[in-house]
């Protein structure tokens, strides 16, 4: 189980940034929403639990899960970059 977990949290994702046309790499280890910030990119948020829905962004491809279903409501193709968790390689309208 731990072996699991540590493959899933070393897998590294390409996170491409369609409005910023750049990408970066991401690997679990943070939100996601703080993988930005330490890029340089400032995405709105509040609460960073999933309950406002602030950083909500839309999906154009790619997976992700939550551990916990978040409280914010969201569209199929949007994800809160707060707490979710990467799957897959994704593109963000962001």
């Amino acid at each position: 189980m731990l072996l699991a977990f540590l493959l899933y949290a070393m897998k590294i994702y390409r996170i491409q940034l369609l409005h910023q046309q750049r990408h970066i790499q991401h690997n679990n280890q943070l939100s996601l929403l703080s993988a930005l910030e330490q890029q340089g990119i400032f995405p709105e948020y509040q609460c960073r639990a999933g309950h406002c829905g602030s950083c909500r962004v839309k999906i154009r491809k790619g997976k992700v899960s939550y551990k916990e279903a978040p409280l914010a409501f969201l569209n199929p193709d949007e994800i809160l970059l707060c707490c979710c968790q990467v799957e897959e390689d994704l593109e963000l309208e962001l």
